[in-house]
């Protein structure tokens, strides 16, 4: 990593956190783009050194931009857009769209998220495989992790504005939903 460094985001995805690393040299016009310390872009040479790069992330090649302006004289401003929105707004919105649980499972750190309108269901980074089926109630996704039985429960909060809680179980036992 040289001088050069003039942003770092960490991006929640469903595959997992990505850490994006932002390189531009003001003198030399450099431009270099890392994701998870993987070199994704290099621009060398630039002349214009204003403007954006638009990039790939994780394994849904979610769509994301870094703009770079001028703010004053030699100095700028790195911002980070996913999908088209700020990150500060794509994470508020994702937050909506998704229930995340980070447990430990036999000595291993498991990051498990649903993502609530296709209702797949990752953990650190793999799709699952998952059978749903209706109950009394509302719904129940059933997958495994390792030799543990899980089920995410969907029910309804009766409350129109709180819409539908989804509760993780691990072998029975409910896991508090964190929040990133």
């Amino acid at each position: 990593m040289s001088n050069d460094l003039a942003g770092v985001w960490e991006v929640a995805l469903s595959d997992g956190v990505h850490r994006i690393e932002f390189e531009h040299g003001t003198t030399t016009g450099k431009r270099v783009i890392l994701v998870d310390g993987k070199e994704i872009l290099r621009r060398d040479w630039m002349f214009k050194l204003v403007g954006k790069e638009t990039f790939s992330v994780g394994k849904s090649e979610t769509k994301a931009t870094i703009n770079i302006d001028a703010v004053s004289g030699f100095a700028y401003e790195y911002t980070l857009e996913i999908n088209g929105k700020s990150l500060k707004k794509y994470m508020e919105n994702r937050s909506k769209v998704t229930s995340t649980w980070v447990l430990n499972l036999d000595g291993t750190d498991c990051r498990v998220v649903l993502e609530k309108d296709t209702m797949d269901i990752w953990c650190n980074g793999q799709n699952i495989e998952t059978a749903g089926e209706f109950v009394d109630d509302g719904t129940e996704t059933h997958f495994t992790l390792g030799d543990h039985n899980c089920c995410v429960k969907a029910v309804s909060s009766g409350k129109r504005r709180d819409g539908i809680i989804h509760t993780l179980l691990v072998d029975g036992t409910e896991v508090a939903e964190c929040t990133e």
